[in-house]
């Protein structure tokens, strides 16, 4: 809210970023990793803390005070509330007391129950045996109520058991155990035990005596008395009660009589005689209880709205326990902290604690998870969610200490029952904080390390990222608020709950207050309530207890009884209080004798009785955590343990596969459940299976390539990854990768030439789909295994072709743009058995120049890339609807990747974002081009420029352009969700910051020469493996720059001599494999998990996920695209 509150100045709603060197940021983010890194011991931190907090929950809590424990909240509001004389408030009855003191702590000592007993007669009257209905008399005479005394026949008469009026009086009193009876007294062997057995019996007008009502200073063990420092008599009467009268005459008469006996005080706190205090015991209504239900129910649906968000289907369950335990754990440990404390929370209805918590908590939650969302699949589990809780852990932290501010400000304006409350929710909002950083954040990295969640949220990481909202651009808050563009998410809805709830409990101790009364008491912060305070004036005395935290322990059950006795239907009374008498027995030793307990007696019972439970239950709990995390994670932690590296915070790792080949490796093939296929001067095929490790086979009879005719001039694995195949010169040769078999062959025309292009097309009607070769002098040929002769047809009418582009979907014709050496591009379209070919209007090149075609399949677009422009083509009407200015292009040197698209509302695709990297033809530096809406809420559209657009799409003209230079790039290739990867020579310098002059990175083979295979000893390193990996991320705002070596010192792979690195291809959806010489290595960034998906492809923006589900018809575009050639 306080984000909200700042708008003005700051002209967002947004909570501040932190720059990444922040120290605040670096602190939570160094914590986030720490605690994913090891989250059985942060899970082992909260559920230990949390089993030492709840565990002796129900041990501290009871239904009454007389067992000396907290009491439960009821579904009522409930309150002994001190007015203020300025309210002028009418009271319905007075209420007088003495207190009866001995020694100090021992009131229930037998001279002072039969020393009592003479005060409270000659107070009262007789009162042996009290009966006032029994010895009711329909015949006496009513006696002058302003000077006559009172027969105890008289007496009883006005007994309110008898008919309330205007003179009704009753009284309670501890010797009422004992029926005010001195021989009763005598003969009680155990007045203690008398005192516990007798706790519930009521009085003549049911009204019950509590331990609470008839003692002060009460001491309790084992749930029971045992000891108490004064006995109250209490009267009670309406204002023309005789006996009132009575009983103050009586008071100054004993104050002259007694004194030979008794020490007298007056107790008078702040030299008043009387204050005025309201009882309330008020019962849930019906508005209430809707109100409840309203606010549970919209929790509810915002929960649940949220988390289907999310995607995550296989874990919404575990997500949904997980969030409600901690929250639940955050109540109950707030709940027993309160009870330690002497916080009494009973005042207001047990089911408005919860929903107050889960509406506040929801806020840090869900921000939390989206923030994991929009990491980079690629980073580690630790990385991921140290950099989420890096983002997001000073807002929380800012959120909490503005609610804590909120509630300590409330606290000080409402009452006393209400203001435990807003102790509670500040205690609650601490504990809930804890338990986000450690259980819930523990949870939350055990879950994105499965397989199921950790895809989902990669599946839903770019979603997000790219998710725009129907808004214009704002001018202000309410403009923008009514637009859409600042979302009333919970970091409103949370504090508005909180504070709503806290007026609406304070509203039900005020309902008869104006309006404006509470409002000017609220602007001036004059409490309409006064401290029960606990401190008494009698210092001589030392009272147990003051009267007035006396009147604040009497419990509901209490309130409810007696307002059934002085007002009949009602929900309250106000009474004026007449301060204590104080009578101390003479030759009583009042010192102190133990100093107060600090805690209540239910927390030293528990320590006697349940400590060894409480010690074996704790250990218990964690030891079941402990083997439970283990059985879940056991083979992360076996990887862990395996893959351990020094530095947990690096993404990058290096995989070498050795002793393959002999000679130098020459083609490189895979695919994205992690078979790689490898080619080599040797004349060795081997299948790499980086799933199962690395393990691999050589391709042949009994692993003998020697039959396979050479050279292989091109392959490719089909889209499921069942079929591979090898384009030799004069047939196709189909390999099963998943039955180990050799399939059937398919011959065509001897062509000794390297193919333009040569992939699967996706067919579900075939058991191998068919294959494109498209060669260099324009002819493209089907191969099937279904036909008896390929079926060739020419695309471009003339000149060879230097550039292929290709879309290609299951359930539509493929189609395919190609460039000719004289400059010209041709748009071939498959229909039905035939191909059709037309040529693409584009402007005349310039001399000499190479057009270059690259295919975008997710978008149904093709880019047309000239020497220092790029034109986005429609595959559909084969128009440019924009021209990207680059700087000048080495051929073939661009790869291009983007976000996920969308379809928006007027039918054309929108992007979040559009990233070009290419290499600058003179300089051979790496040009990183991206671009994104000019603002917040639109969405990059591919819509004709001449038409009218949406105010959500932002037209390429207007859009956002950054460039990076990446220096010395040497070999790269640019991964799915957009990370770039390369490997370059490491020579002196920063080659980020500054220029290095690189050859091209032309992926030739080395001559055939052998070469003697050079070992170094371990630690020494020739200039000839200085090969260094690095690895470049732009999301957001976000950049990160990581290098890594490819050769590490401590390792011998045995490559031969190198100068210049071999093909490079991308295996899976974070990974690339990179030949060096007669080895390959395998660099992944991230976590890994190799497994087919749909969203695998090259340039979608989005990594791979772990769905196995056959790629169906793309619904963002009419026309087909094309699966990746190596996928």
């Amino acid at each position: 809210m306080i984000w909200y509150l700042l708008y003005p100045l700051r002209g967002t709603t947004k909570a501040p970023t932190l720059a990444e060197k922040n120290p605040l940021r670096d602190a939570f983010a160094r914590y986030g990793r720490y605690a994913a890194t090891h989250v059985v011991t942060t899970l082992l931190v909260s559920v230990s803390v949390a089993a030492i907090l709840v565990y002796p929950f129900p041990f501290l809590y009871t239904t009454d005070f007389i067992y000396g424990a907290s009491i439960l909240p009821e579904h009522a509001w409930t309150g002994t509330l001190p007015l203020d004389d300025k309210n002028r408030a009418e009271p319905d009855v007075m209420m007088r007391s003495i207190w009866v003191h001995g020694n100090y702590f021992e009131a229930l000592n037998r001279n002072v129950l039969l020393s009592a007993l003479e005060l409270q007669d000659q107070l009262l009257g007789p009162t042996v045996n009290f009966n006032p209905r029994h010895q009711l008399s329909r015949d006496f005479d009513v006696p002058d109520a302003a000077t006559a005394d009172l027969t105890p026949s008289q007496r009883d008469a006005y007994h309110v058991i008898n008919g309330l009026t205007n003179e009704s009086w009753f009284f309670q009193s501890p010797l009422q155990y004992w029926s005010c009876s001195s021989e009763v007294i005598e003969r009680d062997g155990d007045i203690i035990a008398t005192a516990n057995e007798k706790r519930m019996q009521p009085t003549s007008v049911n009204v019950t005596l509590r331990h609470s009502t008839v003692f002060s200073g009460k001491r309790f063990q084992d749930r029971e008395l045992v000891a108490a420092d004064a006995l109250v008599i209490t009267l009670v009467h309406h204002r023309d009660s005789p006996v009132g009268r009575l009983w103050q005459e009586r008071i100054q008469t004993l104050k002259y009589k007694a004194m030979d006996k008794w020490d007298m005080f007056e107790y008078s706190h702040s030299g008043k005689t009387s204050e005025l205090y309201e009882f309330q015991f008020r019962p849930l209504s019906s508005l209430d209880i809707f109100l409840l239900l309203l606010a549970y129910s919209l929790v509810l649906v915002y929960f649940l709205a949220s988390l289907s968000k999310l995607r995550a289907v296989k874990s919404k369950m575990g997500l949904i326990v997980t969030i409600t335990a901690q929250i639940m754990l955050a109540i109950l440990s707030s709940f027993t902290v309160c009870a330690v404390l002497k916080i009494d929370l009973s005042r207001l209805p047990r089911f408005g604690y919860p929903v107050v918590i889960f509406s506040m908590s929801l806020e840090n939650v869900f921000r939390l998870i989206n923030a994991v969302i929009l990491t980079p699949s690629e980073g580690s589990t630790s990385n991921r969610i140290g950099q989420a809780f890096g983002e997001t852990g000073h807002v929380a932290l800012a959120s909490v200490a503005q609610n804590l501010l909120i509630l300590y400000g409330l606290s000080k304006i409402v009452s006393p029952g209400v203001s435990a409350f807003c102790v509670f929710a500040a205690i609650a909002l601490v504990f809930d904080f804890f338990y986000l950083s450690t259980f819930f954040l523990s949870v939350l990295s055990v879950d994105v390390r499965r397989t199921e969640l950790g895809d989902a949220l990669a599946k839903a990481s770019v979603r997000s990222r790219r998710s725009a909202l129907d808004a214009q651009s704002r001018q202000t808050w309410l403009d923008a608020m009514l637009e859409g563009r600042i979302a009333m998410s919970t970091r409103v809805a949370g504090t508005i709950v909180m504070v709503g709830f806290v007026l609406i409990a304070q509203w039900h101790f005020f309902e008869n207050e104006s309006v404006a009364r509470t409002l000017g008491r609220i602007i001036r912060i004059a409490p309409k309530y006064k401290d029960l305070s606990l401190s008494s004036p009698l210092r001589n005395v030392h009272l147990g207890r003051s009267p007035a935290s006396w009147l604040g322990l009497q419990g509901h059950q209490t309130a409810r009884e007696l307002i059934q006795v002085v007002k009949p239907n009602a929900h309250s009374y106000v009474a004026r209080v007449f301060h204590p008498t104080i009578f101390v027995l003479k030759g009583s030793d009042r010192n102190l004798s133990a100093n107060d307990p600090w805690f209540p007696p239910a927390v030293y019972d528990f320590v006697r009785h349940q400590s060894i439970p409480f010690l074996v239950i704790v250990l218990v709990i964690a030891a079941a955590v402990r083997l439970l995390m283990n059985y879940l994670l056991w083979d992360e932690l076996a990887d862990a343990a395996e893959v351990h590296t020094p530095s947990t915070d690096s993404l990058l790792s290096v995989q070498t596969l050795s002793q393959g080949h002999s000679l130098d490796v020459a083609l490189l093939s895979a695919c994205c459940d992690g078979h790689l296929v490898s080619v080599g001067l040797d004349r060795v095929i081997r299948v790499w299976n980086m799933k199962a490790g690395g393990r691999s086979y050589v391709l042949g009879e009994d692993e003998d390539s020697s039959s396979i005719p050479f050279p292989i001039l091109a392959m490719c694995i089909e889209e499921e990854s069942h079929w591979l195949a090898l384009l030799t010169s004069n047939r196709v040769l189909l390999w099963n990768l998943a039955d180990f078999r050799w399939g059937p062959t398919i011959e065509f025309e001897a062509d000794r030439h390297k193919p333009e292009a040569f992939f699967f097309v996706p067919d579900d009607s075939m058991a191998i789909p068919g294959l494109l070769l498209i060669g260099r002098d324009g002819i493209i040929t089907e191969l099937s295994t279904v036909r008896t002769e390929p079926s060739s047809y020419l695309l471009a009418g003339e000149g060879a072709i230097v550039s292929v582009g290709a879309l290609a979907e299951r359930g539509f014709p493929a189609q395919v743009m190609v460039s000719t050496r004289e400059g010209r591009v041709w748009m071939a379209s498959q229909e039905g058995s035939s191909w059709s070919s037309n040529a693409v209007p584009m402007k005349a090149p310039r001399d000499r120049e190479f057009i270059s075609i690259q295919a975008l399949p997710e978008l149904g677009f093709f880019l047309v890339i000239r020497s220092q422009t790029a034109d986005l083509v429609d595959s559909l009407t084969l128009r440019a609807i924009y021209t990207f200015k680059v700087d000048p292009i080495h051929p073939k040197s661009m790869k291009c990747f983007h976000s996920r698209p969308r379809r928006m509302r007027c039918g054309s695709v929108a992007l979040w974002s559009f990233t070009l990297a290419y290499i600058n033809t003179y300089t051979r530096d790496l040009i990183v081009q991206t671009y994104s809406p000019q603002h917040e809420g639109e969405s990059l559209c591919f819509c004709d420029p001449a038409a009218p657009t949406r105010k959500t799409c932002c037209p390429w003209q207007r859009a956002r352009e950054s460039r990076r230079v990446i220096k010395n790039p040497g070999v790269w290739d640019a991964l799915p969700s957009g990370i770039i990867v390369g490997v370059r020579r490491k020579l002196a310098g920063n080659y980020h910051t500054e220029p290095q002059y690189t050859p091209p990175p032309l992926q030739q083979l080395n001559g055939l020469r052998r070469r003697r295979q050079v070992k170094q000893p371990t630690g020494s390193h020739t200039h000839q493996d200085n090969w260094e990996i690095w690895v470049f991320s732009h999301f957001g705002k976000q950049e990160s720059w990581e290098t890594a070596p490819l050769c590490p010192e401590i390792e011998d792979d045995g490559h031969l001599f190198v100068t210049n690195l071999g093909p490079m291809v991308r295996v899976g959806r974070s990974s690339v494999a990179v030949g060096l010489s007669n080895v390959i290595k395998v660099i992944m960034v991230g976590n890994e998990r190799f497994e087919t998906g749909e969203d695998s492809q090259p340039g979608d923006g989005m990594p791979a996920l772990g769905s196995r589900r056959r790629k169906g018809p793309s619904t963002l575009r009419g026309k087909p695209t094309m699966q990746c050639p190596h996928c």
